[in-house]
């Protein structure tokens, strides 16, 4: 007899095997997992194992699965590799060697009482990691067939399994596919069912689109979930990612207040001129007051002022090139013949008092980028700060400052709370109504974000899904978005069977499973 048929004799038990092994999980967790179905999916909590993502290959981890179900978590989410399990770089080679430790995974999770949901996070044909699959899934009929013959190999082998242990999740994240959206839509078809086809009953989840933010509504007909993502605003989950284009997201905070800080030259006149006005401040600034500015990204040689009620307070003439200066990465645009540097760099003046209104503008050169305005009065007991990105599509904001007491504020720009999180669920809760059980199949935030703005961020958001009645599960147990071993430098470890555990973190989310 094979190890997947001795899997399948294992698992095929259900709650029954399920019950030798969990006399120390709450009975509510056994009815969680005994309810998986593509209408109403229960509401998991867990994390992301990693060992088989983007050119990893080792084993999953029991102690993984032990300490998630001591902690009070039923779910794990495996996005992996399919190269990881290819023979001779042939993709139509299948290595049953690395399928067995796929299984043992699967074993473990039933012996923990832990949901495993199987992710291609790389699948023949896509992949949003470098580096990109050479043929596209969604166009390219070979890839097609190939992610075919995967998705049905995996069917085969989990067939007769029961939903409350495995689910199949085909593709992670489909990327911008608008210009092919029909084609995507017909290929997400296509594997559903060839895996119904081998294994009728098993239950799909389908990430949604534009990198797991949006819904495909075209797939209600399909008896699938959907998982969406929870990595909004990315200036918080994704600070000092390198991975992404991080390089202009200020300090974050939370809740946030932020603005267009992009500075547009009067000379670039193929840019509308409400585009190349002056960031304003307005308001009575009653007492002398230090204005702080962060400079991100200089566009050539640029001058740049700071006007109180018209009167000079503030000048730089801005020279990024090459080799060392100001700046902190010297950026050469080739395709523009023009240096646009990152400085990341704090300047700072003072404000006079009677001042009524702060104008920040660029009065000669290209452009430049302000990531952070913050002020602080003599009065006031500490500095009050707004954050900025750069918008090519508005004018910069316009701000208003207050003090009142020892206290002030700076009002106006784009507010993102609470609110502004469960208004992005809307689409979702739509697709909910149409019988189409959602979860969030990854969130987080990475480890250089302040751990305070991490966790009232999280609390938000975990919040807002519980409302909505929705599982989620953490990228990852291990690493930089996770509970163990983040290398946070800003927070007090717990030694853990000689792993740093957050216990601030891992308290937040049990509190709010």
């Amino acid at each position: 007899m094979q190890r997947r048929d001795v899997l399948k004799i294992g698992l095929a038990s259900g709650l029954a095997s399920f019950s030798s092994f969990s006399s120390d999980i709450r009975a509510e967790e056994k009815k969680l997992l005994n309810d998986a179905r593509y209408d109403k999916l229960p509401q998991w909590r867990g994390f992301n194992l990693l060992e088989k993502f983007n050119g990893q290959n080792r084993r999953f981890v029991e102690d993984d699965f032990r300490w998630i179900s001591d902690f009070g978590f039923n779910f794990v989410r495996l996005p992996m590799d399919y190269r990881m399990w290819i023979q001779d770089n042939d993709w139509r080679k299948i290595n049953e060697k690395v399928l067995d430790e796929i299984d043992e995974a699967v074993q473990f999770g039933e012996r923990y009482g832990i949901h495993v949901n199987l992710n291609f996070h790389r699948a023949p044909g896509y992949t949003v990691a470098k580096p990109a699959e050479p043929q596209r899934v969604w166009t390219d009929p070979e890839a097609l067939e190939v992610c075919l013959l995967h998705w049905k190999t995996f069917a085969k082998r989990y067939k007769g399994v029961s939903n409350n242990w495995v689910s199949f999740n085909l593709f992670n994240e489909p990327d911008n596919i608008e210009p092919i959206f029909e084609q995507c839509v017909a290929a997400h078809k296509t594997i559903i069912k060839g895996i119904r086809e081998e294994d009728p009953n098993r239950l799909i989840i389908c990430d949604g689109y534009e990198w797991g933010n949006k819904p495909f509504f075209d797939l209600v007909d399909q008896q699938v979930a959907q998982a969406t993502r929870g990595y909004l605003p990315m200036e918080i989950s994704h600070y000092k990612a390198n991975w992404v284009h991080s390089e202009n997201f200020p300090v974050p905070t939370w809740p946030m207040i932020s603005g267009n800080g992009l500075l547009l030259s009067d000379s670039k006149r193929e840019i509308k001129e409400e585009y190349r006005g002056a960031l304003v401040i307005f308001g009575q600034f009653p007492a002398k007051t230090k204005l702080r500015l962060r400079v991100g990204t200089v566009s050539g040689n640029t001058s740049f002022v700071v006007t109180a009620d018209g009167k000079t307070i503030f000048e730089h003439q801005f020279k990024p090139a090459s080799g060392e200066g100001e700046w902190k990465t010297v950026v050469f645009k080739k395709e523009w013949n023009i240096y646009q540097n990152v400085y990341d760099r704090d300047y700072e003046t003072t404000i006079p008092a009677g001042t009524q209104q702060l104008e920040f503008r660029v009065t000669q050169g290209d452009w430049l980028t302000l990531t952070q305005l913050a002020v602080q009065s003599e009065n006031a007991a500490k500095e009050t700060a707004v954050n900025l990105l750069p918008n090519w599509q508005q004018p910069p904001s316009k701000f208003q400052y207050q003090e009142s007491g020892h206290t002030a504020e700076l009002l106006g720009g784009d507010v993102k709370d609470k609110t502004w999180l469960r208004n992005r669920l809307e689409p979702w809760k739509e697709l909910q109504k149409q019988g189409c059980g959602v979860m969030v199949g990854e969130l987080g935030v990475f480890s250089p974000c302040p751990h305070d703005v991490a966790l009232r961020w999280l609390a938000d958001c975990l919040a807002n899904w519980r409302e909505a009645g929705w599982g989620y599960a953490l990228w990852n147990f291990r690493g930089g978005f996770g509970i163990l071993d983040s290398q946070r430098t800003d927070v007090n470890y717990e030694n853990f069977h000689g792993h740093q555990l957050d216990r601030k973190m891992l308290k937040l989310l049990q509190e709010n499973s």
